[in-house]
């Protein structure tokens, strides 16, 4: 068994990767954000749970929901174990392979007939005789054991197995990725209903206060001192704002429905309870500096891992240029007699040992390499935009937050004068001192000072989820993998 044995030391023979350059990275990375405050970076940096700081149990549970149901967490998390597979598929090999074989063989030699045999000049002699010839019967049994590696002198296998680890890595950041698009998703989507919610009270209440005026106008038309026209125009107004209500319905309806898919429920079996985007509060966090947030997002992250990976499947590209060195070593037990298969003068055992230099394949070694080195420059490209659409990300999310929140506490004081206005405009048309234009410009002024300030909240809920997705979720240690579950 001298040939397993050669087998046995051949991993130890084979060399290292060979060296490939390593493209440049060339990333501007500022020192701080232009929109961040001047506060300490690590005042208040996104906890993992940072949904928490919202202040809404509802949202809470559905976040927990979605990390646990949401289908696309399900794909990604199934990519994963593929994956993962795929490492040990690429590892394969850089070890031996070894294969038994057992065989057993009878064959069976009969002679022809007489007439046969004179047609044929000649007779056949044998064993056990028959009419005019003999016959005779052999047997054989054997045992094997095969087994073959194939030198990795040049780190060709070395290279496929670090690229497809890599790779691995990659996938699991793409779950991080798709875990965190999927609960921001549900923030925003929840975050939605709450303000069709709202509108859908003020609006009830804006069409309340409408018809409370209309029935005065027609009060006073009754009485000759309001007109037809006066009328008119408060009846548009008020149908206005019920014609406003079923969009919003609508708006309620499919998003509790959208929502559902996101936390893996059927809609129909699924409710929000739902509340107002002025309960909801907005947690404070600071974005830390830019050069951790390579560390903390998950696509950063996953473009590094890609870009590894493509730098070791060039590598596995130029080694394949390498000859290529194979060993072969078979050995077992071969006998005519089932007795004496496993005596020692029945073994057998052989070593090969064989060299293949690719010469001419039709330019496909360079076309491979060509293509190896085309996916480093794509993933080196992608990696450079993903760090700089995350500082981007984080600008935007931070600009939006800052000017949402003055324009709420502005567009509050819009509101509370409005509502001053017509309720002053109100007591003046039940004691009959204003004109009625004025009253349907306060009324006007009142509902469209409320809508948008519902509107407005949503945009700073939207703009403070936007940044917590933009800072990658929650934050851990630099270099470690954020985990969501």
């Amino acid at each position: 068994m001298s040939a397993l044995i050669a087998l046995a030391l051949g991993p130890g023979l084979s060399g290292c990767i060979l060296g490939s350059e390593r493209p440049e990275l060339n990333l501007e990375v500022p020192e701080k954000y232009r929109a961040a405050s001047s506060a300490s970076p690590d005042a208040a940096v996104p906890v993992l749970d940072w949904w928490r700081g919202f202040g809404s149990g509802e949202l809470t549970s559905l976040m927990d929901a979605a990390q646990i149901s949401n289908l696309d967490v399900a794909v990604a998390v199934a990519q994963v174990v593929q994956a993962d597979a795929q490492v040990g598929v690429a590892g394969s090999p850089l070890l031996p392979s070894l294969t038994g074989a057992a065989s057993a063989e009878r064959a069976h030699f009969g002679s022809t007939s007489s007439a046969s045999s004179s047609n044929l000049g000649g007779g056949v002699t044998g064993t056990g005789g028959g009419r005019g010839g003999g016959s005779s019967n052999f047997s054989q049994f054997s045992t094997s054991l095969t087994a073959s590696y194939m030198l990795d002198f040049w780190g060709k296998n070395q290279a496929a197995l670090l690229a497809a680890e890599e790779s691995a890595t990659a996938s699991r950041y793409n779950r991080e990725v798709v875990t965190l698009t999927a609960i921001v998703t549900v923030a925003n989507t929840y975050f939605q209903i709450l303000a069709a919610q709202d509108e859908l009270r003020v609006t009830r209440q804006n069409l309340a206060a409408a018809e409370r005026i209309l029935a005065l106008i027609k009060t006073q038309f009754a009485g000759g001192t309001a007109s037809q026209l006066d009328v008119s125009q408060q009846e548009a107004l008020a149908g206005t704002q019920r014609a406003a209500i079923p969009p919003l319905e609508v708006t309620i309806g499919q998003n509790i429905a959208a929502l559902a898919v996101l936390v893996g429920r059927a809609p129909a079996n699924f409710t929000v309870r739902g509340g107002s985007t002025s309960r909801i509060k907005v947690p404070r966090v600071t974005p830390g500096l830019p050069s951790e947030l390579l560390y903390q997002r998950p696509d950063i992250r996953q473009a590094e891992a890609l870009l590894a990976a493509s730098n070791f499947s060039v590598e596995q590209a130029r080694a394949a240029f390498f000859p290529q060195i194979q060993l072969t070593g078979t050995g077992g037990f071969q006998s005519s007699a089932l007795a004496s298969l496993f005596t020692p003068g029945a073994a057998f055992s052989t070593l090969t040992a064989s060299l293949a230099q690719p010469i001419f394949d039709g330019f496909l070694l360079e076309s491979q390499l060509k293509q190896a080195k085309g996916v480093q420059l794509q993933n080196l490209q992608a990696y450079r935009k993903a760090v700089l659409s995350a500082f981007s990300d984080v600008e935007k999310a931070l600009i939006a937050l800052q000017k949402f929140t003055l324009q709420e506490r502005l567009q509050a004081q819009v509101v509370a004068s409005s509502q001053t206005a017509f309720d002053v405009a109100e007591k003046q048309l039940r004691g009959g001192t204003i004109n009625l234009i004025t009253v349907l410009q306060a009324e006007q002024t009142l509902f469209t000072a409320e809508i948008t300030l519902v509107q407005v909240r949503l945009s700073k809920l939207l703009a403070a989820s936007s940044l917590f997705q933009a800072l990658g979720g929650g934050w851990t240690p630099a270099g470690t993998l954020v985990s969501l579950q």
